[in-house]
C-alpha cells in the first residue's frame, strides 16, 4: 500500500467509528428521553351518597361538595325514576357526575318465593333503566342479606342460578347503556358472597359484560389484603368502591391509625382505575369539620399510594 491508499483508508476508518459514536450517542439520548416520560397517575375521584354532605337542600349539599373537589353523587335507587328529572337539573353545569346508585330496590335475588323474586325483578329494572338516564356507572347490589328470609341455600346450584339471573340482569342494563355491581359484605350481613374475588368471578360466570362488581373498605375486613382483593378483580370488572372509617363505619379518620387505605389504593392506582370511591358511612363528629378531614385524609394517602 503506498502513503495515499494508507491515509485515504485510515480517514475512512476514522469517519465510521467517529458515525457509530454519534448513533450510539443518540440511541442513548432517546433512550434516556424515554426513560424521563412519566405517566400521567390516576386521579381520585370521590363521591358522595346523600346522606354524608353538611346542608338541608340537595343544592346546598352540592355546593358544598364542589368546594371540596368531590365530583361523585350516589343517590340511593328509591322512586330513582321519578328523580331524574330533579337530579338532572340539580347536576347541570356543575363538575359532578352521578356515580353509582345504591340499591333502592325490593325484594332481592336470591328469594325462593316467586312473588318476592318478580318483585325484585320489576323494581331493579325500573332503577337499572332510570341509572342509565342519569349516567350512571351502575346500580349495586348484594344478592341477599342474613336478615332476608327464604333465601336459596348456599350451593353450587344457587351459583349456577345467581349467574344465569345476572348474566338477564347485565344484558338488560348494557341496553341502557349501564351496569349492575355486585357488593360482596362481611359475614356479619351476608352470608353468600363475601369477597372481591369471588363477585369478580360471578361476573366472569355470568359471561354479560353488564355485570360488574365493587369493594368496600369497611365489609373488606374479610380479606386478608386490600391490594390483592382489588387485584382480583381487575380493571374487567371493578367497578366502584366504598370508603368508611375502618372501626366503626364512621366518617374516614375517625378511628385514628385503623384507617389506612393506602394498600388498597396502590391497586387502584396499578389498575388505572377509572371510577369512584365513594362514601357510605356517618359521623360520630361535627359533620362539617369530620367530611372536610376525611377528604383530606384520602387524599393524602391516595399521593402516598
Amino acid at each position: 500500500m503506498d502513503r495515499r491508499k494508507f491515509i485515504t483508508n485510515s480517514m475512512l476508518g476514522a469517519a465510521s467509528v467517529a458515525v457509530a459514536a454519534s448513533s450510539t450517542s443518540l440511541l442513548t439520548s432517546c433512550a434516556s428521553a424515554e426513560k424521563k416520560i412519566e405517566v400521567p397517575s390516576p386521579e381520585l375521584r370521590l363521591s358522595f351518597q346523600e346522606g354524608i354532605a353538611p346542608g338541608e337542600s340537595l343544592t346546598e349539599k352540592l355546593d358544598y361538595m364542589e368546594s371540596l373537589g368531590v365530583v361523585g353523587l350516589e343517590p340511593g335507587g328509591g322512586n330513582l325514576a321519578g328523580r331524574v328529572n330533579e337530579l338532572q337539573q340539580a347536576l347541570s353545569g356543575r363538575n359532578i357526575q352521578i356515580s353509582a346508585i345504591c340499591a333502592g330496590f325490593g325484594g332481592f335475588i336470591l328469594a325462593e318465593d316467586p312473588k318476592v323474586k318478580a318483585e325484585f325483578d320489576s323494581t331493579m329494572r325500573d332503577i337499572i333503566a332510570a341509572a342509565g338516564e342519569l349516567g350512571s356507572t351502575g346500580v349495586i347490589m348484594v344478592p341477599a342479606f342474613n336478615w332476608q328470609n327464604g333465601s336459596k341455600p348456599h350451593t353450587l346450584e344457587t351459583r349456577e342460578y345467581l349467574c344465569e339471573q345476572m348474566h338477564e340482569l347485565g344484558e338488560y342494563a348494557l341496553k341502557h347503556k349501564t351496569t349492575v355491581i355486585l357488593e360482596p359484605l362481611n359475614r356479619k350481613e351476608a352470608h353468600y358472597l363475601r369477597q372481591v374475588a369471588d363477585a369478580a368471578a360471578i361476573c366472569r360466570d355470568s359471561k354479560s359484560a353488564g355485570v360488574k362488581c365493587m369493594g368496600d373498605f369497611w365489609h373488606m375486613q374479610e380479606e386478608t389484603s386490600d391490594y390483592a382483593a382489588f387485584l382480583s378483580a381487575g380493571k374487567e370488572y371493578l367497578q366502584h368502591v366504598h370508603v368508611a372509617s375502618r372501626g366503626r363505619r364512621i366518617m374516614p379518620g375517625e378511628d385514628g391509625e385503623l384507617d389506612n387505605y393506602v394498600e388498597g389504593f396502590r391497586a387502584l392506582k396499578q389498575l388505572e382505575y377509572p371510577y369512584y370511591v365513594s362514601f357510605e358511612c356517618g359521623t360520630k363528629g361535627d359533620r362539617n369539620q369530620t367530611v372536610k378531614a376525611a377528604v383530606e385524609l384520602l387524599h393524602a394517602q391516595w399521593e402516598q399510594a
